[in-house]
């Protein structure tokens, strides 16, 4: 029987008065479930978790303002209990695609919720032949979304930067996201940012975060970057190869890709490769006989080995020596974070794992990690960016929930049309990394006008999205 954790008109009541609030059910207490509630809770929406494993949804009241549903997701009732009637979107983020889509279907047919978005794993629904199955008068699912592609993607684009632990595009391909780590030998170390601006007038690139000694903040035109600090650059895609140059990173190109894991995600990334327009040369090790079959089926060109991706023997055999990269996207971090390791010990130069937890993260600089990918980082994001106010095209979450870059159109009636960016009120944690005006990019500076129809970009510490928010968020006579 379901039973509610929390006590809901005690819970509103602490609401009242703040300013007005989303009411959202999210069903599914896992971590993306439980990172969505965070997110949307810590912004002082109304939100309800629902889950069958009422531990998972009492971890989720005692650390999150949110009330708790215990109970399956699709069944009717359940929903009821959420308070389906009066809501206004429901996120259907469990572990079973069935249950997600049911979910939706009875959220639409029974409660009339408007938006419904769903994560669905399984490739047969995700299959462009079948979309038609997601219509309203269908199976009616406003977003799909696919976390086996969203980390594909985010791989994709950390083999194309391979001098960045994280990367992530925006404004339609036209700038770019990246993360580098300053090395002591980077010249432009010890030098004030303001300085930086001044030595390379016309570079498109700036500084919007910078992390040391485990604290992420944006930085202010006085501060300086000392080596060990993790810094986000926001940049112009034809400055990239400059900007590298000039933080003292090298570019490479990668012909030779190994990858450990022919899962979903490994067999995704393996496909993007053999379709590119690069000859690239890859090889696929999988633990799991009937998965390693799988791939070598659903692959052409790619060279598929049966095993253990931490068996030295195995990895001499796919050439893990003469490649460019090792990608290892296994379903167990440990696994993942070993074999790249044992590949960096066998001299590939570059290496990537897959890392489900985000306490594990501090471990890879230590253990010579170049990079990695966070499932759940890329997920959030992809549902973040439809569920912004205003008009936000993208949404990235960065490091473990730290900050986000909102990317969005401005509208005649956001706050911040029609004013200079230094006459406008951004908070502390706030920077714009490049402003869009039609189809050129431009790097903002705080005499540059933003107008209606620009498309911003603003790196923001998670706790001043509320205030990001309302700059960007339209007038209710917009409508």
């Amino acid at each position: 029987m379901p039973y509610p954790l929390a006590a809901p008109d005690l819970w509103r009541s602490e609401r009242q008065g703040i300013r007005s609030a989303m009411k959202v059910i999210i069903c599914g207490a896992g971590q993306v479930g439980w990172q969505i509630a965070r997110h949307l809770s810590g912004e002082r929406n109304d939100v309800t978790v629902v889950d069958n494993n009422a531990d998972l949804v009492r971890r989720a009241t005692d650390t999150l303002d949110v009330q708790g549903i215990a109970g399956f997701a699709s069944y009717p009732d359940v929903l009821d209990r959420a308070g389906a009637r009066d809501a206004e979107m429901i996120i259907a983020a469990t572990h079973s695609d069935e249950v997600n889509m049911v979910t939706c279907q009875v959220a639409h047919s029974v409660f009339g919720i408007n938006r419904k978005i769903a994560r669905l794993r399984s490739q047969s629904y995700l299959d462009a032949i079948y979309s038609d199955l997601y219509r309203r008068d269908h199976m009616p699912i406003d977003v799909v979304i696919s976390p086996e592609k969203e980390v594909a993607a985010a791989a994709l684009q950390r083999l194309s930067a391979p001098a960045a632990f994280d990367t992530e595009v925006f404004m339609d391909g036209l700038a770019q996201l990246f993360g580098i780590t300053i090395d002591a030998d980077c010249p432009v170390i010890n030098t004030p940012l303001r300085q930086l601006t001044d030595l390379f007038s016309t570079l498109r690139a700036v500084v919007v975060g910078v992390r040391r000694d485990g604290t992420l903040f944006a930085p202010e035109a006085k501060d300086q970057l000392f080596a060990g600090d993790d810094c986000y650059v926001f940049c112009h895609r034809d400055d990239i190869a400059r900007t590298m140059e000039i933080f003292g990173k090298k570019s490479s190109t990668q012909e030779r890709i190994v990858l450990v894991g022919g899962g979903n995600v490994g067999l995704t990334v393996a496909q993007a490769l053999e379709s590119g327009s690069r000859r690239i040369r890859t090889k696929v090790i999988e633990k799991n006989r009937h998965s390693a079959e799988r791939a070598a089926e659903a692959l052409e060109r790619t060279i598929v080995l049966n095993g253990d991706g931490l068996d030295a023997a195995l990895l001499a055999e796919a050439g893990i020596s003469r490649a460019d990269a090792m990608l290892a996207v296994t379903d167990d971090d440990k696994t993942n974070m070993l074999t790249c390791v044992r590949a960096k010990a066998e001299g590939c130069p570059y290496v990537i794992a897959l890392i489900n937890d985000p306490t594990l993260v501090p471990l890879m600089t230590p253990l010579g990690i170049d990079a990695y990918i966070n499932p759940r980082a890329t997920t959030v994001s992809s549902i973040l960016r439809h569920i912004r106010h205003g008009r936000v095209r993208s949404v990235y979450s960065v490091g473990d929930a730290e900050a986000e870059v909102i990317e969005a159109e401005v509208l005649s009636t956001s706050p911040v049309a029609g004013r200079r960016i230094s006459e406008i009120d951004f908070p502390e944690g706030a920077l714009v990394g490049a402003v869009r005006k039609g189809g050129e990019v431009i790097r903002p500076v705080g005499s540059t006008r933003i107008e209606e129809g620009d498309v911003i970009a603003i790196f923001t510490l998670t706790k001043d999205v509320p205030q990001i928010e309302q700059l960007l968020q339209v007038s209710i006579d917009f409508f």
